[in-house]
C-alpha cells in the first residue's frame, strides 16, 4: 500500500521512458530504476522469431518484466524471456511470430524504491506483404534528400514547410527557423508554389484542406488533408525525415492511414520522442504534403482547472508550462480551436503561460477541453449554468411569491435555474411574465472581474465590463487606487502594491455583483546601492580575510544560500555565515589563491528568486615560469632562449623576470639584472665553446616567484653554413634577370642571416658581387645591372653569425635579352575610324610587345605610303604623323608589325573632311492635296565627299520651332507629306557630313508659304450595301464603307424606321466602315435596310434586303 500512496514522477536520461519513484527520500547509495538502452521497435516477416533487448540499471539491480496492450504473455511457447549475463541484457524473444500478435509492448523494471517502463512496437508482416515491401524497397528505401544548409542561406526545410503551410502559420514556422522577416521570402516561396502545383497537377486533380499534424485528446498524431488522384491506383507513400515509413489501414498499427472518399486521414499511435521528425506525403515521387512534428521536452507546471460560469459569460483556461513554446494545441473534444472569433488564445512574453478565453458562453460551449503540449496533455471540463432574463426587483419578488418555485434562486440579484429539472413550471413561469418582456434588463456584465497577482511595488488593475455605457458603479476596498471608465469598462487601478492591499474586490452596478481575489507576492528584493556595493570584486591578500555583506527584504519565510565557484558553501572553520530576516553575511577567513572565483548568493521565497554574484581575488607571488626552455640560438658571442610565462601570475600582472647566470662547473651565480615582461632572454657576453646555466624568477607587485632552472645552453663555436643550391633561372630579360634558390642544409648550427650573390660574365674568370649594399635576406632576387646580349653565370653562398660559407655552383649561362615573343598589340579600344578636320594634324600612336625587335610596314589603301607621312617607330610602339592634312589623305591605313616568331596588322580609317558648304536654292517642284515636294541644286562638296548627305526641317504657322522633315537624304528631292488644311509651312535644306552642318538653304522669296488646298467633298458610298439571307436563330452583320468631307453623318433605317437609337442593334462607324450587328435574327427582322449619309454639301443612300429563312 506504501508504494500506491506514494507516486512522484521523474525524468529519465532517455527519451521515452517514465520513472516513477515510491518513497519521498531515497536512502543513500540507493537509486530508482532506468533504462541505460531501451528497447527498439522491430518490423518482422510472419513465422520469424522477433527479439526485444533491454538494459537496465539501478540499485538495488530491479527486476525486469514484460507485457503487452492486448492479451496475456503467459504461454511460454510464445514468449521466452532470459538475461545476457555477457551482454548485461534483459531479452524477450517471440518465436514463430503471429500476425494477431503485432502489438505494443512494454517493459517494465521494478526495485523497492520506483520503477521504469518504456514502450515498444512490434509490426509483422504476411510473407506476401514482406515480399512486395522488400521488392519495393529494393527500388527504393529512401527519397531524395533534400539538400544541407548552406551558411547564409535559407534553411531548405523552412521553404518546404510554407509551401504545406496556411498563410496564418507562416509567422509562427519563420520564427521556429530564426527567420524574423519573412516578407522577402514571398516572392521566391510563391515562384516554388507555382512549380510544385505544375508538378503536382500531374498526379493529383485537386489537393486542399491540408491540416498540418498535432496530437489529438486521444493520443494519436494526426494529419490530413483531401486529395483527388488523377489515377486511382497511384502509390501513396510516407516518409519521415527521407525514410520510407510502412503504414496500413489499422487504427492499432503505429501507422495507419484511413481513407473516406477524398480525405486521407494519417495517424500515429502512441506518439514518443523518437517518433519526432520531417514527414512527406508523396504521389508516385510528387511531393504533395510536408508537415513538421516537433515533441519538446515540456511539462504542465500548472495543469488547467475545472471552470463553472453563467450562461453569456467569459470562460479562461490557463495553464503554466516548464519550457518556452511558441503554441500549444487546445482543442475541445477531438476538435483544435483557432484563435479569433469565439477563442481568444494569448501567450504571455516567456511564453511559459498559454490562455484560452471562450467569449459568451453557451450550452453548446460546455463539455472536456485539452491543453496540449507535444505530447503531453491536460484536461478540465466546462460547465454553464443557466441565467433567467434579469426584471425589476420588485417584480421578481412578488413572481417568486406568487410561483414559489422551487428551482428558481436569485444569487446577486439575478436568478438562475437548472436547465435539467422542472421544463413545464418554468415555461408557466414564463408564459405569466409576458407582459414584462419589454421591461429594462439593467446592468450585466460582458467580463466579469478576474483574480489578479501583483508583485509589491508594481502596478495591478482590475477590469469588468458591462453591457451598457452608461451605468455606473461602484468599487469596494480602500486603498491607494485609481478608477478608470472607459464606455462600458470600469477599471480599478493599484499603482503601487502593498501587502495589506491582498483582499477581495467587488464590483456593484445596479444591483449586479462581481468578484475577484488580488493576491500581492512579495518575491526577495535587493536594494541597488547596496547590490552596486556587492557586485564589486573583493581584492585580499594571502591569509587575509575576506568578508560580503547583503541586505534584503521581501516575504517570509526566506532561504539564503551562498555558493563559490557553483558550490555551495556550508559553515566551516573557514567559512562563517550569519543570516537574519534582513540581512545575510558571509566571511572567509584565511584565503588562498585557491580561493579566487564567483562568490554568489541566491535568496528565494516562495513568490520567486533573486541572485546577486561578486567575485573574490586573492593576491599572491606568482608561480615560477614555465618550461621546457627552449634555445633559439647559439652563436659564438651570445646565446638567446625563451621560456613560458607562469601558469598563475598571482592575481596581478608580471612586472619583470630576474634572470642569474653561472658557469659549468664554477659554484657562483651572477646576478644578470631584471629585464622586462617578454619571456625571453639573449646574452651577448658569453664566451665561444663555454656552457652556461641560467636561472629564471618572475616578480609581480607581491613578490617574486621561485626559480625555473635551464639546463647546460653551450655557446657556439666558428662554424660557416654549407653552399646553397645552385641558383635557378626563373625569367631572363634584356635588363633584368630573375634568380632563386633554396637554403642550405647545413646552417652552421645557428640561423642564416643573408646571401651573397655573384655573377661572372662569360669569357672573363672575374666573379663580381651583385649585392653592393648589404646581404640579400631573401631566396630570390632580381639583377638589374647586366647588358643587353651578354651572356652570364650567378652563384650564392650563405651567411650566419660566424660568416659567408663556401659559394654554391654556378648556375647554366643565361643572355640577358626579352623571351621571343610574338607580336601582339597592347591596346584592347584602338581607333578604327579617325574623322579629320583638313589642315588639322594626323597622329595615329600604336602600341605593341614583340621580341626579338620586330619589322614595322605602313600602307595607305595597299600602296606605300607619300613622302610628307612621317613614320617613327621604336621597340614598344609606332607613330604616323600627317604635319597638315589634305582630302587626298583620307583612306585606309595598316601597320604591319613582323618578326620572327610572327606577325600582326591593324587598319585604320582616317576621313579627311571639311564644314560641308549648303545647298543651292530650295524650289517647289510639285504641289499636290496634302503634300509639298521640294527640290534643290546640290552642295559644292558632293562630288568631293561621298559621305555627304541632306537634311530637312519645317516649320507652319501653328508652331515657331522647326522640326526634322527628313534626314539621310542623298538625293536632291523630297516629299513632305501630311500637309495640313489652312497652315502656312516654311523649308530648309542642310548639307551634312562626318564634320556636321552646313548653313541651311530655305526655300525662295514667294514659294516659303504654303497655303493648303480645300478636300471638301460631298457623301458617298465607296462599298454599297448587298442582299442578305440569313438563317433564323444566327447572328447576321451587314456593313458599308463612305467617304466625304466634312465626315458625313450616318443613319440606319428598317422599313423606314430609324434605328440609330434602338438598343436592339449594334451600330458602329470606324473610319467610314459602316457596321450593324443583329445578334439573334428572327421573322420580325424580315424587310428593306437603308444607310442615309448625309453632310453640308449633300446626301446619299444605299439600301439592300434582309430574308430570314426559317428553322429547319
Amino acid at each position: 500500500t506504501w508504494k500506491k500512496q506514494m507516486a512522484i514522477k521523474k525524468r529519465s536520461r532517455v527519451p521515452g521512458v517514465t520513472i516513477t519513484q515510491f518513497v519521498e527520500r531515497l536512502p543513500a547509495g540507493k537509486s530508482t530504476p532506468d533504462f541505460a538502452r531501451k528497447p527498439m521497435t522491430t518490423t518482422v516477416q510472419e513465422g520469424k522469431k522477433a527479439f526485444f533487448k533491454a538494459m537496465v540499471s539501478g540499485e538495488p539491480p530491479p527486476t525486469v518484466t514484460w507485457a503487452r496492450n492486448k492479451g496475456e504473455m503467459d504461454d511460454q511457447e510464445k514468449y521466452s524471456t532470459r538475461y545476457d549475463e555477457r551482454a548485461r541484457e534483459h531479452v524477450l524473444e517471440i518465436v514463430n511470430v503471429k500476425p494477431e500478435q503485432a502489438d505494443n509492448y512494454r517493459c517494465f523494471a521494478t526495485n523497492e524504491y520506483g520503477q521504469a517502463v518504456c514502450a515498444v512496437t512490434l509490426n509483422v508482416f504476411k510473407n506476401y506483404q514482406y515480399l512486395l515491401l522488400s521488392l519495393f524497397r529494393t527500388v527504393v528505401t529512401r527519397k531524395k534528400q533534400l539538400p544541407q544548409q548552406k551558411e547564409g542561406e535559407i534553411d531548405p526545410k523552412l521553404l518546404e514547410l510554407l509551401l504545406s503551410a496556411p498563410k496564418k502559420d507562416y509567422e509562427r514556422i519563420c520564427l521556429e527557423f530564426g527567420v524574423t522577416d519573412f516578407r522577402w521570402l514571398l516572392k521566391k516561396l510563391k515562384q516554388i508554389k507555382k512549380e510544385r502545383e505544375d508538378e503536382q497537377s500531374k498526379v493529383v486533380e485537386n489537393l486542399d484542406n491540408i491540416k498540418q499534424i498535432e496530437v489529438k485528446p486521444s493520443g494519436r498524431a494526426e494529419f490530413s488533408f483531401n486529395m483527388k488522384l488523377r489515377d486511382p491506383n497511384s502509390e501513396v507513400n510516407l516518409y519521415k525525415d527521407g525514410t520510407l515509413i510502412p503504414y496500413d489501414d489499422d487504427k492499432n498499427s503505429k501507422h495507419s492511414l484511413q481513407k473516406t472518399g477524398i480525405n486521407y486521414l494519417f495517424s500515429i499511435k502512441d506518439p514518443q520522442r523518437e517518433d519526432a521528425g520531417f514527414y512527406q506525403v508523396d504521389v508516385e515521387e510528387t511531393n504533395v504534403l510536408t508537415t513538421d512534428f516537433q515533441v519538446p521536452d515540456v511539462e504542465f507546471v500548472a495543469k488547467i482547472k475545472d471552470s463553472k460560469v453563467t450562461e453569456n459569460e467569459d470562460a479562461i483556461f490557463q495553464c503554466v508550462l516548464s519550457t518556452p513554446l511558441n503554441k500549444i494545441t487546445w482543442s475541445k473534444e477531438d476538435v483544435s480551436l483557432e484563435h479569433g472569433g469565439k477563442y481568444e488564445i494569448t501567450i504571455s512574453e516567456d511564453k511559459l503561460t498559454h490562455t484560452l478565453r471562450i467569449k459568451d458562453c453557451q450550452m453548446a460551449d460546455k463539455g472536456a477541453y485539452y491543453a496540449i503540449a507535444g505530447i503531453t496533455s491536460s484536461s478540465t471540463s466546462l460547465t454553464i449554468q443557466g441565467t433567467l432574463p434579469f426584471f425589476t426587483k420588485t417584480y421578481w419578488y412578488l413572481s417568486i411569491i406568487k410561483y414559489k418555485s422551487e428551482n428558481v434562486k436569485m444569487v446577486n440579484n439575478q436568478f438562475t435555474y437548472d436547465v435539467k429539472e422542472s421544463r413545464s413550471c418554468l415555461n408557466t413561469f414564463f408564459l405569466s411574465l409576458s407582459h414584462c418582456q419589454n421591461a429594462d434588463r439593467g446592468a450585466q456584465f460582458v467580463r466579469g472581474l478576474s483574480d489578479v497577482n501583483a508583485k509589491v511595488g508594481e502596478r495591478a488593475e482590475l477590469s469588468c465590463k458591462l453591457n451598457s455605457e452608461t451605468s455606473e458603479g461602484c468599487w469596494y476596498k480602500n486603498g491607494n487606487v485609481k478608477i478608470i471608465k472607459d464606455g462600458a469598462c470600469h477599471i480599478l487601478m493599484i499603482e503601487c502594491c502593498k501587502k495589506d492591499d491582498t483582499a477581495v474586490y467587488r464590483f456593484e452596478a445596479e444591483g449586479r455583483k462581481s468578484e475577484a481575489t488580488l493576491n500581492i507576492h512579495d518575491p526577495p528584493r535587493l536594494d541597488p546601492d547596496a547590490l552596486g556595493e556587492f557586485t564589486n570584486p573583493v581584492i585580499v591578500r594571502v591569509g587575509d580575510n575576506a568578508e560580503w555583506k547583503l541586505p534584503f527584504s521581501g516575504g517570509a519565510p526566506m532561504n539564503i544560500q551562498w555558493y563559490k565557484n557553483d558550490d555551495k558553501l556550508l559553515p566551516a572553520v573557514n567559512v562563517k555565515i550569519d543570516t537574519s530576516d534582513t540581512e545575510s553575511q558571509l566571511r572567509l577567513t584565511k584565503c588562498q589563491r585557491k580561493d579566487t572565483g564567483e562568490v554568489k548568493i541566491k535568496i528565494k521565497n516562495e513568490f520567486g528568486v533573486i541572485e546577486a554574484v561578486s567575485r573574490l581575488i586573492v593576491l599572491d607571488k606568482p608561480t615560477p615560469p614555465q618550461g621546457p626552455v627552449e634555445i633559439t640560438e647559439s652563436a659564438v658571442t651570445s646565446v638567446e632562449f625563451k621560456w613560458k610565462p607562469p601558469k598563475d601570475s598571482g592575481g596581478c600582472p608580471v612586472t619583470n623576470y630576474i634572470i642569474e647566470r653561472q658557469q659549468v662547473g664554477r659554484n657562483k651565480w651572477t646576478n644578470l639584472g631584471e629585464i622586462p615582461c617578454t619571456p625571453t632572454y639573449k646574452d651577448t657576453d658569453v664566451d665561444p665553446g663555454r656552457r652556461y646555466c641560467y636561472r629564471i624568477r618572475a616578480k609581480n607587485a607581491e613578490g617574486i616567484s621561485d626559480y625555473l632552472q635551464t639546463g647546460d645552453i653551450p655557446a657556439g663555436v666558428l662554424r660557416y653554413p654549407g653552399p646553397p643550391t645552385a641558383p635557378k633561372v626563373a625569367s631572363a630579360f634584356k635588363d633584368c634577370i630573375n634568380l632563386s634558390w633554396c637554403p642550405p642544409c647545413d646552417t652552421g648550427g645557428t640561423k642564416i642571416m643573408g646571401y651573397n650573390l655573384e655573377k661572372n660574365k662569360t669569357g672573363t674568370n672575374y666573379w663580381s658581387l651583385v649585392n653592393q649594399n648589404g646581404p640579400i635576406t631573401d631566396t630570390k632576387h632580381a639583377v638589374k645591372d647586366v647588358f643587353e646580349g651578354a651572356e652570364y653565370q650567378f652563384r650564392v653562398s650563405a651567411i650566419n653569425l660566424s660568416g659567408a660559407g663556401e659559394p654554391s655552383i654556378p648556375c647554366e649561362a643565361v643572355i640577358a635579352r626579352n623571351p621571343k615573343m610574338r607580336p601582339r598589340f597592347k591596346d584592347r579600344n584602338m581607333k578604327t575610324l579617325m574623322v579629320v578636320k583638313s589642315g588639322n594634324t594626323i597622329r595615329v600612336n600604336i602600341n605593341f610587345e614583340a621580341s626579338p625587335m620586330p619589322d614595322i610596314s605602313w600602307v595607305k589603301d595597299g600602296i606605300p605610303l607619300l613622302k610628307h607621312v612621317t613614320i617613327t617607330n621604336s621597340d614598344r610602339g609606332s607613330q604616323l604623323l600627317i604635319p597638315t592634312s589634305e582630302r587626298s589623305d583620307s583612306g585606309i591605313y595598316t601597320i604591319t608589325v613582323k618578326n620572327i616568331v610572327g606577325q600582326e596588322s591593324f587598319s585604320v580609317e582616317i576621313r579627311v573632311t571639311d564644314d560641308p558648304k549648303p545647298p543651292g536654292p530650295v524650289e517647289l517642284d510639285e504641289n499636290i492635296p496634302g503634300t509639298v515636294t521640294l527640290c534643290w541644286a546640290p552642295s559644292p562638296d558632293e562630288k568631293r565627299d561621298d559621305r555627304l548627305h541632306y537634311m530637312v526641317s519645317k516649320r507652319d504657322s501653328f508652331k515657331s520651332t522647326w522640326r526634322t522633315a527628313a534626314d539621310n537624304l542623298f538625293n536632291n528631292k523630297f516629299t513632305v507629306v501630311n500637309i495640313m488644311p489652312g497652315r502656312e509651312y516654311y523649308f530648309r535644306v542642310f548639307a551634312k557630313n562626318d564634320m556636321g552642318l552646313s548653313p541651311p538653304s530655305e526655300s525662295p522669296e514667294g514659294l516659303n508659304v504654303i497655303h493648303a488646298l480645300d478636300f471638301e467633298s460631298p457623301p458617298s458610298f465607296i462599298i454599297p450595301l448587298k442582299r442578305r439571307t440569313a438563317p433564323e436563330g444566327y447572328e447576321c452583320y451587314m456593313s458599308c464603307a463612305v467617304k466625304g468631307d466634312p465626315t458625313p453623318r450616318v443613319t440606319w433605317y428598317h422599313n423606314n424606321i430609324s434605328l440609330n437609337t434602338n438598343t436592339n442593334y449594334h451600330i458602329t462607324n470606324v473610319c467610314g466602315v459602316c457596321s450593324l450587328l443583329i445578334l439573334r435574327v428572327g421573322p420580325k427582322d424580315n424587310g428593306e435596310y437603308k444607310v442615309i449619309i448625309e453632310n453640308k454639301l449633300g446626301n446619299a443612300e444605299s439600301s439592300m434586303t434582309l430574308n430570314v429563312r426559317g428553322k429547319l
